[in-house]
């Protein structure tokens, strides 16, 4: 029995797009049923992230035209990840395996088979990682570069080149579900979820048509987003910065009072400059002990799974 694919895909103002990429699932899907990859139940779930064009009258439309396509529509814009995150949690109940992409056709939809014959082999998540990035500005290149290095530098577990074009199996969505976060950054939350995982290569396209949904602002936002909800070096590195700047003002109040002693020094100089340097570094330390307690805080309140199981060498029935 072939297992069931739903392959998800976000949408927002793609009316331009939309068409050409409802013929090339259908066509990628139609051929997968046929060489029995997956099952003929298998869907394309199209989710409307409230955008203000046509989309959701397209999307409709498909559905109408053909049971293949399903739909989401989302009652408000609430960003990418959130609609990703609510297709893959409306797809994992009647599906095996979900893959997904974006609607601008960016992705190649033909590393879907790669993808499949991965999951076959025993892998629970399967990363579309692009093989190169030639097609990219020098800008967006070089800020990508330095963005993944920032991360690993933090301590985030990602996989370089990877967006969300990527397979999950259901198991590995049950354990998507577990994580609770408001601000969501996918990219990293997916490899804390362990289980087996491969990477497929791919050569990314340009966009088959409208404009990107992500321009600068949107991607630094996403950026900070990224950071802000897997590290909390930043603020402990508020709390070094307070020990530094302290020390530093210690010394700075010892060579003033010696300055003082010897006559060197305008009246009053000495007391103010002692001043400015201690309360500065007593501040800043002051706020990166108090930071280290919120950062306790913004991690219990995040509610992660402690752990997930991957195998148990046991006959009864896990309750874990």
């Amino acid at each position: 029995m072939t297992d069931i694919l739903y392959i998800v895909v976000p949408c927002y103002n793609e009316e331009e797009v939309l068409p050409e990429t409802a013929r090339r699932l259908q066509e990628k899907m139609t051929a997968l049923i046929k060489k029995e990859m997956v099952s003929p139940k298998s869907r394309v779930l199209f989710v409307d992230d409230g955008s203000k064009d046509s989309t959701w009258e397209k999307i409709s439309s498909l559905h109408q035209e053909n049971p293949l396509f399903s739909g989401l529509k989302l009652s408000h814009n609430r960003g990418h990840q959130n609609a990703l995150i609510a297709g893959l949690m409306t797809a994992r109940e009647p599906a095996d395996i979900v893959i997904s992409m974006d609607a601008d056709l960016q992705d190649d939809i033909e590393a879907v088979d790669q993808f499949l014959l991965e999951y076959q082999g025993g892998s629970d998540i399967v990363y579309g990682v692009r093989s190169s990035r030639t097609k990219d500005t020098v800008f967006k290149r070089t800020t990508a570069v330095g963005y993944y290095k920032l991360l690993r530098a933090l301590g985030v577990e990602i996989v370089e080149n990877h967006a969300d074009y990527r397979l999950m199996s259901k198991r590995a969505l049950n354990a998507l579900a577990e994580f609770k976060e408001v601000n969501l950054f996918l990219r990293g939350i997916v490899p804390l979820i362990g289980f087996r995982t491969s990477v497929v290569k791919y050569e990314r396209n340009e966009r088959f048509a409208g404009e990107s949904k992500y321009p600068l602002k949107k991607m630094l936002a996403f950026a900070i987003d990224g950071v802000t909800s897997f590290s909390v070096k930043p603020i402990r590195f508020i709390t070094w910065l307070g020990v530094i700047i302290f020390c530093l003002s210690v010394l700075s109040l010892a060579w003033i009072l010696a300055d003082k002693l010897f006559g060197k020094t305008v009246s009053g100089w000495a007391t103010l400059m002692g001043s400015i340097w201690a309360l500065g570094g007593i501040q800043l330390l002051c706020l990166g002990i108090l930071g280290e307690y919120i950062s306790k805080i913004y991690q219990e309140t995040k509610q992660r799974p402690r752990f997930f199981i991957d195998c148990c060498l046991d006959d009864r029935e896990s309750n874990l």
